[in-house]
């Protein structure tokens, strides 16, 4: 079955930087797009950042700039570098896979937390 595991969250500082990881299994990865997206707390879902299957980034524009978004396809894998993070980025990060217009299972997320 269909599996995405993140890792890579945690507590950092202003203006740090955190490197995620998606590591899916079960689906032929080179096929979908993949994106993050986060939930910051009493907030809904908002996405952050995609990439398609070809490489091509696109970033919501509150991160552009900061964020950078990768994929390994031999490691079946999906990166998000975040630099320069403030204490609006503190949220649980997931990420997802998609085909054509629509976007399917989502992982269970890693947390991150901006604070001093």
């Amino acid at each position: 079955q269909v599996q995405l595991v993140e890792s890579g969250g945690g507590l950092v500082q202003p203006g740090g930087s955190l490197r995620l990881s998606c590591a899916a299994t079960g689906f032929i990865f080179r096929n979908y797009k993949m994106r993050w997206v986060r939930q910051a707390p009493g907030k809904g879902l908002e996405w952050v950042s995609w990439i398609s299957t070809g490489g091509s980034p696109y970033y919501e524009d509150s991160v552009k700039g900061r964020f950078t978004i990768s994929r390994d396809n031999a490691k079946n894998t999906v990166y998000l570098q975040m630099d320069s993070l403030k204490p609006d980025d503190t949220a649980v990060y997931s990420c997802q896979r998609g085909y054509g217009s629509a976007w399917l299972d989502r992982g269970q997320g890693t947390q991150v937390i901006v604070s001093s």
